[in-house]
C-alpha cells in the first residue's frame, strides 16, 4: 500500500516537475498554488482515460480522399503520420469516417480518412482553437489575468478574462504568443465529467460556469492542458505549437457572460493566427476588402438603415433600406405563391405556459424578452414554430390537407448580449423568411426536395454558390433512434438527387432532429450560413398533434422547420458586403438619377421622374443648378445609381431619355415610354447585369 502510495506521488512529482520546465519557457510568474492542484488532478483524471482505451496492434486499412489506401496499427498510427508518409503538406486537422479527428490521436478501426487544411472551414476552427489556448495560457501566466473562457467564433479567436486595474498591450500579448508557440510546447486533451469539471474549477465559479456550459452539448467536456495552464476546448486540437506561426491581436472590449451576466469587469481580448505568413497575408487583404465593403459603412453613405440606442439591437430602416427590406420580402412571397405556401399572421406576445410546453422557457428563457401584467409573465416571440403548432391543434386534420406550408414574416426579438451585437449581423430585433410544413412521413422526401429547390433558386438569383451540411443525430437527442435512421437516409437520399455538392457534418443536428444547412460563398470568398432544413419529432410530442390517416388511425405528422434567406437583416449585411454596395437593378434602392441639363428641362426631368416612380421604380432628379453635368454624374456614380438619364431640350422635345450606366456605358436615346418598359422586364427577370 504505502509502495504504491509512494509511486503515486513519484508520478505526480515528476510530471508537475515536467510541467513546470516547459512552464519556465515563456512564464514570467510563478504557478500558484490552485494551478499546481488543477494539474494534479488534470493528470490524474487523464490516466484513468487513458486506462480506458482499446489495446493497440491491429493492422487498419485506411482509404484516403485521393481513393488509395494504406496500412495503419490500431491505438498507433496517428493521421499525423500518414500525412507526413504520403507528404500532405498543411494538413492541421482530420476527418475520420465523417468526425472531425486531432492529428495526433491514434486511429481505432478502418476508415476513411479526410485531410484538412488552414483553407478549409474545420481547418481554421482548429488553427484559431488551439491559439485561443495558447492566448490563455499567456495572458493568465504572464500579465496574471483571470481567464473565464477561450474559443473560437467565425472571424477568429477569443478569450474572456478579468484583470483589475489594469490593461492588456495587445502588441505585448502578440509577441508573448509567438514566443510561446515557438517553443513547439504539446497539448493535451482529456474528457471530463460534470463532476470531475467541479473538482477541477471548485476554486474558480466564473470558470467552473463557463466550463458547464458545454455539458450542454454530451455528458462529458473537452478540457486542455498547456504548460500550467488548463481550460476547456470544444473539438480538435493541434498536435502542438509548432503549427502556429504568426498571431495577430485585433482588439479588447468590455463583454456579459451568459453563464454569469451579474459578473462585472469582464473583458475579451480577439485575434487570429495562421500557420504561416501567407496565410496571414491572405487574411489581411480580404480583411481590407472586406472593410472596403463593410455593410455598416454602406448603410451609411447610402442612407439604408441606422441604429440608435434608445432602441439597442434593433435596425431603423430608412426608405431606401426599407425598399430592400420589401423587396426581398416580396421576391420570397411570389417564390411562396408558385410553390404552394399560405402566409400566416400570428402575435408577438405569449404568455410563458406556451413557452413552457414547447420545451424553449427550459432551454431558452435567457434569451427572451418578457413582459410582466401580474399575476402573468409574458415573453416576446424569438421564434415562430410554436406558434404554428397551436394552429395546427385548432382543429382535426386530415391526411388529404397535408402537406400544410405555413410561412410566417413576424417580428421576432432575441436577447443577445451586448457585446454580441454587430450592424445587421447580429440583432435582437428582426425577421425571418420562415415556414413550417407539416406533412406526412411518406411526403417528406418529396418536401425536403422541394426545399432544396426552392434554396437554389433563390440563391441562383444573387449569384451564390453554396454547398450542403447533413447533421446528423447529436450526443443527447430526444425521440425513436429507428425515426432518426429513417430521416436521416431520407434527408441523404434527397441530398443525392439534389445534385449539388453536400458533405456529412456528423452529431451537429439539433437534438429534436437532424436538419441540412447551407453554406454561401460571397464575392470575396467568405462563408456565411443561412438556409436551413430541419426536421423535428419533438414539438408534434409535445404538442399532441395528429391527423386522421387514410386507414382512419391517428398519425403524429413530422415537422419542418425552413428558411432560405434567414434572417431579413443579415441577409441584407451579407447582400451588401457581397455586392459592395453596387446593387442589382431589381433590388436597388437608387435604380435612376434623371439630370436636367438647363432650368427649361428641369420640368420635363420631373415628369419622367413621376412616370418612373408611378411604375414603382426608386427614381430621383438632381436639381442641382451649381455643379456642371459632369460632376452630376460622377456623383450619380458614386451614388451608385444604376442608370443615368441626362435630359435637355432635345431629349424634352422628341419626348426620351440620354441612358448611361453607372459604369458609364452610354445606352443612347430612347423613347421614355420604351425606357420604362425595358426597365420593368429588367427588374421582373431579377438579373445582375448593368444593362438591359
Amino acid at each position: 500500500m504505502m509502495v504504491a502510495l509512494c509511486l503515486r506521488r513519484a508520478v505526480r512529482h515528476e510530471t508537475l516537475r515536467s510541467a513546470l520546465r516547459s512552464h519556465r519557457g515563456y512564464s514570467k510568474l510563478q504557478p500558484s498554488a490552485s494551478q499546481l492542484q488543477r494539474l494534479q488532478l488534470f493528470d490524474a483524471f487523464s490516466q484513468r482515460s487513458d486506462q480506458k482505451r482499446a489495446e493497440p496492434g491491429r493492422e487498419l486499412s485506411i482509404r484516403l480522399a485521393n481513393g488509395r489506401t494504406v496500412k495503419g496499427v490500431s491505438g498507433v498510427t496517428t493521421p499525423l503520420q500518414i500525412a507526413q508518409d504520403t507528404r500532405v503538406k498543411g494538413a492541421v486537422v482530420s476527418r475520420v469516417s465523417g468526425t472531425l479527428w486531432d492529428l495526433s490521436r491514434p486511429l481505432e478501426a478502418d476508415c476513411e480518412l479526410q485531410l484538412l487544411c488552414f483553407d478549409s472551414s474545420e481547418g481554421k476552427q482548429v488553427v484559431w482553437r488551439t491559439a485561443a489556448c495558447v492566448l490563455a495560457s499567456v495572458i493568465e501566466t504572464q500579465f496574471g489575468v483571470q481567464v473565464c473562457r477561450e474559443g473560437v467564433s467565425d472571424i477568429g479567436l477569443f478569450c474572456d478574462y478579468r484583470l483589475d486595474h489594469s490593461s492588456l498591450c495587445l502588441e505585448e500579448v502578440e509577441r508573448s504568443c509567438v514566443e510561446a508557440a515557438v517553443l513547439k510546447l504539446p497539448i493535451t486533451t482529456t474528457p471530463l465529467s460534470a463532476h470531475q469539471l467541479q473538482q477541477l474549477f471548485q476554486d474558480d465559479d466564473v470558470r467552473l460556469q463557463c466550463a458547464e456550459e458545454s455539458l450542454m452539448l454530451g455528458d462529458t467536456v473537452s478540457v486542455y492542458r498547456f504548460g500550467v495552464c488548463i481550460g476547456v476546448c470544444t473539438g480538435p486540437l493541434l498536435p502542438h505549437t509548432g503549427f502556429l506561426r504568426s498571431f495577430k491581436m485585433l482588439q479588447v472590449s468590455p463583454v456579459t457572460l451568459s453563464s454569469n451576466p451579474n459578473t462585472v469587469g469582464v473583458q475579451r481580448i480577439m485575434g487570429v493566427s495562421f500557420p504561416n505568413e501567407k496565410e496571414r497575408e491572405r487574411w489581411e487583404n480580404e480583411q481590407e476588402e472586406a472593410k472596403k465593403r463593410d455593410h455598416r459603412r454602406i448603410g451609411k453613405e447610402q442612407e439604408l438603415f441606422f441604429f440608435n440606442d434608445v432602441s439597442p439591437g434593433s435596425c431603423f430602416f430608412l426608405p431606401k433600406g426599407a425598399h430592400i427590406y420589401n423587396t426581398l420580402t416580396d421576391f420570397i412571397k411570389s417564390e411562396y405563391r408558385k410553390r404552394g405556401f399560405s402566409e400566416v399572421v400570428t402575435p408577438t406576445l405569449y404568455s410563458t405556459s406556451l413557452w413552457q410546453r414547447s420545451g424553449h422557457w427550459e432551454h431558452y428563457s435567457e434569451n427572451m424578452f418578457t413582459v410582466t401584467c401580474e399575476p402573468h409573465t409574458f415573453a416576446l416571440k424569438p421564434m415562430n414554430c410554436p406558434a404554428h403548432c397551436v394552429m395546427y391543434e385548432q382543429r382535426v386534420r386530415s391526411w388529404r390537407e397535408l402537406p400544410l406550408r405555413w410561412a410566417d414574416f413576424g417580428a421576432l426579438h432575441r436577447n443577445e448580449h451586448s457585446g454580441a451585437l454587430g450592424g445587421l449581423t447580429r440583432v435582437r430585433r428582426f425577421c425571418q423568411d420562415d415556414a413550417h410544413i407539416f406533412c406526412t412521413p411518406e411526403q417528406l422526401e418529396e418536401e425536403i426536395t422541394g426545399c432544396l429547390d426552392f434554396v437554389r433558386s433563390v440563391y441562383h438569383v444573387f449569384g451564390f454558390t453554396f454547398h450542403c451540411l447533413l447533421s446528423t443525430r447529436p450526443t443527447q437527442y430526444l425521440g425513436d433512434s429507428a425515426l432518426w435512421d429513417t430521416a436521416e437516409q431520407q434527408l441523404e437520399k434527397s441530398l443525392q438527387c439534389f445534385g449539388e455538392r453536400w458533405e456529412l457534418n456528423p452529431g451537429d443536428g439539433a437534438f429534436y432532429g437532424p436538419k441540412i444547412d447551407i453554406q454561401i460563398r460571397d464575392a470575396i470568398g467568405r462563408q456565411h450560413q443561412c438556409a436551413t432544413i430541419q426536421l423535428d419529432f419533438q414539438l408534434p410530442i409535445r404538442f399532441n398533434l395528429e391527423y386522421v390517416g387514410a386507414d382512419g388511425q391517428m398519425h403524429k405528422p413530422v415537422m419542418v422547420h425552413r428558411a432560405v434567406l434567414g434572417s431579413l437583416e443579415r441577409m441584407i449585411a451579407i447582400l451588401a458586403e457581397n455586392f459592395g454596395g453596387k446593387w442589382p437593378f431589381w433590388l436597388s434602392p437608387a435604380q435612376v438619377m434623371v439630370l436636367p441639363v438647363g432650368d427649361e428641362s428641369e420640368q420635363y426631368g420631373l415628369d419622367v421622374v413621376q412616370r418612373l416612380k408611378k411604375e414603382g421604380f426608386m427614381a430621383d432628379l438632381d436639381t442641382d443648378h451649381g455643379s456642371t453635368l459632369n460632376k452630376k454624374i460622377r456623383s450619380a456614380q458614386l451614388s451608385q445609381y444604376n442608370y443615368i438619364f441626362v435630359v435637355g431640350e432635345k431629349e424634352r422635345q422628341s419626348r426620351t431619355v440620354s441612358v448611361r450606366t453607372r459604369g458609364g456605358k452610354q445606352l443612347g436615346q430612347m423613347l421614355v415610354e420604351d425606357v420604362v418598359t425595358s426597365l420593368t422586364e429588367h427588374r421582373e427577370s431579377r438579373s445582375n447585369q448593368d444593362h438591359f
